[in-house]
Formats: C-alpha cells, sequence, structure tokens
C-alpha cells in the first residue's frame, strides 16, 4: 500500500528559500518512487492575524494528518511544535529536519547573544527567553521519530542539545541543475564589470561577517583601486553596513544590491571574480554549492558544514572565520593565480555532481522507513 507524507513547511514556493525549494522537489520526486506526498505550508495562513494563523495552522494539520502515514516538520519551531503535537494527537510517527538552532539565531539578532554556535549548543547562561527557545526547540527534538540533518557538523549541534546520537541522520541536501546562464563576457557586459568584482551573497545579520569582509576589502583597495565589491541580500545589518561604508568613503566601489531573484543572483556571482563566505555559523551552505557550479571560485570560513564541501586548496579556500588578514590573503591569491583559480574552478563544478537529487531521495527515503 503506498505511504504518504504530510510535509509541514513554514515557506513554499513562490515563497523562496531553502525550506521552499527542498519541500517543493520532496512533493515533485517523491511520487516518482511510489509515495504520495501532501504539503501544509505556513503560508497559507501568514495572512491572518499572529495568535489566529498558528492555531489555524494547528488545525489544518490536524486535518490533513488523518490519511497520512508519516508527519515531516521541517523545522524544530515554527512549524515544528504543532506538527509535534498533532503527530502525539493522531499518534503518527514524526520525523524532524533541522537545518539551524533558531534559539542561537534569535538570540544573537534580538537578546544580545554573542557565543558562537558551538558554545552555545552547550551552554545555559543565557536570558530567559533565549532558554526558553532553547528548551521548546529541544522538547520538539527528543519527540521526533528520527532527526534528519543535512550535515555532520549540525548532527553534533543536536547531540549537544542532549537528543541521542542515534536518532539523527546525515542526508545531504541536493542540488539541482541550473538553469542555463549567458557566458561570463556577457554578464559582465550587462553589469558593467570592466574590473576585477569581488561578492559575497547573504543575510545580512552578524554571524554572516560582512562588516569584516567591508573592512578587508577597504585595505585591498588602498592596493588596487579598480577593485569592487558587491553584497547581495537584505537584513538587519543593513544600514550599520552601508554607514560603515560611507565612513570609509567606498560608496562608489560597494554595492548592496538588496535581495534578488536566483537567476539574477546567479548571474552576478558567474560575472564576479571570486566568491566571498566571512561566516561564523553555516549548517549546509546551499549557496556555496550554487557558487561552485557556476564556476566562480570560493573563499569561505573554515568552519561548520563548509568543512564538508569545500576541501582547502582542492576546490576553494578556507580560512578562520574573521581572521582579516588570512581573508585578504585568500582573496589576493585567487585574484592573482589564474592557475590555482582554474584548477579550483574545475574541482568545484565536480563536487556539485556529488549532490544529486536521485541520492539524497533515495537516502531519505531509506531514513523515513518507506523502503
Amino acid at each position: 500500500m503506498q505511504k504518504k507524507i504530510l510535509i509541514a513547511t513554514g515557506i513554499f514556493p513562490p515563497d523562496i528559500g531553502g525550506p521552499a525549494t527542498y519541500s517543493k522537489l520532496l512533493a515533485d520526486k517523491l511520487p516518482e518512487l511510489g509515495l504520495s506526498v501532501e504539503v501544509v505550508s505556513f503560508g497559507e495562513v501568514r495572512h491572518l492575524s499572529k495568535i489566529i494563523r498558528h492555531t489555524a495552522y494547528f488545525i489544518k494539520l490536524l486535518l490533513r494528518t488523518r490519511g497520512c502515514d508519516i508527519l515531516y516538520a521541517q523545522d524544530p519551531v515554527s512549524v515544528g511544535v504543532p506538527a509535534c503535537l498533532v503527530a502525539r494527537i493522531m499518534r503518527k510517527p514524526f520525523y524532524l529536519k533541522i537545518v539551524g538552532d533558531y534559539a542561537w539565531e534569535q538570540g544573537v539578532q534580538r537578546f544580545g547573544v554573542t557565543d558562537l554556535l558551538d558554545e552555545f549548543s552547550i551552554s545555559n547562561k543565557y536570558s530567559f527567553p533565549v532558554r526558553m527557545m532553547k528548551r521548546i526547540q529541544t522538547m520538539v527534538a527528543r519527540h521526533a521519530t528520527k532527526i534528519i540533518v543535512p550535515s555532520k557538523y549540525l548532527k553534533q549541534i543536536v547531540t549537544n542539545w542532549g537528543v541521542d546520537n542515534d536518532r539523527i541522520s546525515v542526508v545531504y541536501n541536493a542540488f539541482e541543475p541550473l538553469a542555463p546562464l549567458s557566458r561570463r563576457t556577457e554578464l559582465r557586459k550587462k553589469f558593467v564589470f570592466s574590473d576585477k568584482v569581488i561578492i559575497s551573497v547573504g543575510r545580512l545579520v552578524p554571524w554572516k561577517g560582512f562588516g569584516g569582509l567591508i573592512t578587508v576589502f577597504a585595505e585591498l583597495h588602498k592596493n588596487d583601486p579598480s577593485l569592487s565589491l558587491v553584497i547581495i541580500g537584505d537584513g538587519p545589518d543593513r544600514k550599520k553596513l552601508e554607514q560603515q561604508v560611507q565612513n570609509l568613503g567606498l560608496n562608489d566601489k560597494i554595492t548592496f544590491t538588496g535581495r534578488l531573484a536566483q537567476h539574477e543572483m546567479l548571474e552576478y556571482i558567474k560575472a564576479s571574480d571570486v566568491f566571498v563566505l566571512n561566516t561564523s555559523y553555516e549548517g549546509f551552505s546551499h549557496q556555496l554549492i550554487e557558487v561552485l557550479a557556476v564556476g566562480t571560485p570560493c573563499v569561505t570560513t573554515s568552519v561548520g558544514g563548509n568543512v564538508e564541501i569545500i576541501r582547502d586548496g582542492k576546490n576553494g579556500l578556507l580560512f578562520p572565520y574573521n581572521d582579516l588578514p588570512k581573508l585578504k590573503e585568500s582573496i589576493e591569491i585567487i585574484l592573482s593565480d589564474k592557475e590555482l583559480s582554474a584548477k579550483i574552478t574545475i574541482a568545484g563544478q565536480n563536487t556539485v555532481l556529488s549532490y544529486s537529487s536521485d541520492r539524497m531521495l533515495s537516502e531519505l527515503v531509506r531514513e523515513l522507513g518507506c523502503l
């Protein structure tokens, strides 16, 4: 008898983001493996007032879980809490995907947490709201039949929460082939790139290290005034970062594009000379896989899941988070050593081949107990 999986997700296309892309892939591809899929997105109730929307989402899950065999939630808090309650009420197996630490992200953005995730995951010295968020996500994780994480690093983080290591499985995310992009020379004409361009992409939040990158760029620019920097993304730190750029007198050399559609973002990356991600944390960066796929040399930090994707000197360059001298040196190497740049570009494109959707789907189906 065909098994039916109910996917509880915070976002779903036309929303943009990792959970939306992942959930859409499951909805499209799992039926080809003999499974029935239904998706309940929080987007269906987001137009309602705050209290009503959460109640409405819980009811939607409760009603649509009746004919399902498995409930698969895509985060441990926003949809994980109601999904966990529904699974217990309906006595259904509850599977949970964890791609980050919600309590840590909220703590950094709203409650003054300055610790990096590794320390945060084993400490409880924080304010009451942060401790409560930690308890909530841990409670949901402990009630899951099995937890799916996209990297060995995140498996360790969730283990630090006090969850049994045997109930956490690593299934690397898939990478779907990109829509064809124009040639690099054509894209450089489109964006009026005449000299060397450094690019970075991400939410403008403290742990992405954009302030450090801007500081390094200012030093690089002193030696090579033709350099420019493009930062794609938006977030709470944007005004602070724009002020930093203004204070350095680099408004004509550093561009903030805001958020872009995926295709345009990838065009910018392909047109650039080096991609930089000075981040203190990545569970598993789909962004890095995209960069490797379009063929732009990558420089990023040796943190989290990055080291499971990038091999230093082989398919990219790694440096310690916010080590500004090392970051500067790595960018200079890529911009000056054309032979190395070409070598790691080819190796990076080969790396992408190992993240196929067929591999990810077969591993996920096995972990869900559907084989």
